[in-house]
C-alpha cells in the first residue's frame, strides 16, 4: 500500500504495539507520522531512531486533555489509538485511573478526531471484553460478561466508537487483541507481560512465577501481526470493513506451561517457575476466530506463535 502521500497520528506510539506501528509507517515513506505519547508506560528509546526523521513528529501530552487530542488531529489523515493504561491487575488495583485515560481518554481522541474530519479511525480494544463468555473459539459476536475494570473501559471503547460512527459517520475499527507480544515488551514493573518475564527471569536466573496450575490456555500474537491489522484497518477501501470489531490473532492456543517451557529449551536454561495462586480477573482458556478479519480487511497473520517467540526470544538475548 502506498501511503507516501498519508499523515498519521499513532496515540501511544512510544509504547510497545505504537512503536512498531511508528516503525512500520516510517520505513515505508509515510509523509508524516505523528506520535502522541505522555510517557507514562511508554519509553523514548523505543522511539529515539525516528527522532531525527524529517516525517516524525512528537507531541509529549495527554490524552485526558481535550486541547491536546485536539492539537495532535490536526492535519491528519489516519489515526491508530493505542494510547491506553493496559493491565487487568493495575485496572483493579486503580480503577479510576484506569477509567480516566481509557475511557475520558478514548472519547476526546475520539471527540477531537471526529472534528478534525479524519478519514479513519482504529483503536486497540482487547480480548478481555469477552470476560465470562466460555465458548471457544471467541467470535466478535459474542460476548459474556466483563471480569475486571480493565476489560469495562475496552467494552466502553466499543460502544463510543459505534455511537460516534452511527452519528457522526466515523469509519472506525476496533481491534480486540489477543495477548501480543514481541520485541522492546519491557520485563519489568508491577504490570509486565508474562513472555518478557519469562525470558528475563530465565536468562538472569530470577525468581518466575506461574499464576495457578500453568494450563490457562491463550491465543499469543506476534506484535507484527497486530501492526498489518492496524495498517489494513486505516487504508481499508472496503466499506463494510468499518463500524467493526476484530479479534487480532493467530487462532492458536497454548498453555502458559508449554509456553515457559518453549522459551526455557531457546535460552537453553534449566530454570524451574514456581506456581502461585491464579491471578483475579483472568481469563482461564482464549482462542480466537479471525475469520471475520480475514473476510472483510485481508488480515491473515503472517507470524505463528513459536515463529515469533523465536524473534522475541532473539531480541532480549542480544541486548
Amino acid at each position: 500500500m502506498n501511503i507516501t502521500n498519508k499523515t498519521f497520528l499513532v496515540t501511544g506510539g512510544a509504547g510497545f504495539i505504537g512503536s512498531h506501528i511508528v516503525a512500520y509507517l516510517i520505513t515505508n515513506g509515510a509523509a508524516k507520522v505523528r506520535v502522541l505519547d505522555n510517557f507514562m508506560t511508554g519509553f523514548r528509546k523505543n522511539i529515539e531512531p525516528f527522532m531525527n526523521h524529517p516525517a516524525f513528529e512528537l507531541i509529549e501530552g495527554d490524552i485526558r486533555d481535550f486541547e491536546t487530542c485536539r492539537k495532535a488531529c490536526e492535519g491528519i489523515d489516519h489515526i491508530t489509538h493505542q494510547a491506553a493504561l493496559g493491565s487487568v491487575p493495575r485496572s483493579i488495583k486503580d480503577p479510576v485511573t484506569s477509567n480516566e485515560v481509557n475511557v475520558s481518554g478514548f472519547l476526546n481522541m475520539l471527540t477531537a478526531a471526529k472534528d478534525a474530519n479524519v478519514k479513519t479511525f482504529v483503536y486497540a480494544s482487547s480480548s478481555s471484553v469477552y470476560g465470562d463468555e466460555p465458548n471457544l473459539p471467541k467470535f466478535e459476536e459474542r460476548v459474556g460478561n466483563p471480569l475486571s475494570p480493565y476489560a469495562v473501559t475496552k467494552k466502553t471503547n466499543e460502544l463510543y466508537a459505534d455511537v460516534f460512527a452511527e452519528l457522526y459517520g466515523m469509519k472506525v475499527i476496533g481491534f480486540r487483541y489477543f495477548n501480543v507480544f514481541g520485541p522492546r515488551q519491557d520485563p519489568h514493573g508491577p504490570y509486565a507481560a508474562v513472555i518478557p518475564l519469562f525470558v528475563d527471569g530465565i536468562m538472569n536466573g530470577t525468581p518466575v512465577y506461574i499464576n495457578g496450575d500453568g494450563q490457562q490456555t491463550r491465543d499469543f500474537t506476534y506484535v507484527d501481526n497486530a501492526v498489518k491489522a492496524n495498517i489494513l484497518g486505516m487504508l481499508s477501501e472496503n466499506e463494510g470493513a468499518f463500524r467493526q470489531v476484530y479479534n487480532v490473532a493467530v487462532g492458536e492456543n497454548f498453555s502458559v506451561n508449554f509456553l515457559y517451557e518453549s522459551i526455557r529449551e531457546m535460552l537453553g536454561i534449566d530454570h524451574q517457575a514456581t506456581y502461585r495462586e491464579p491471578r483475579s480477573g483472568d481469563i482461564r482458556n482464549s482462542l480466537a476466530d479471525i475469520s471475520k478479519a480475514k473476510i472483510l480487511l485481508g488480515y491473515d497473520p503472517k507470524y505463528r506463535f513459536m515463529d515469533g517467540l523465536k524473534e522475541t526470544v532473539a531480541f532480549f538475548r542480544g541486548r
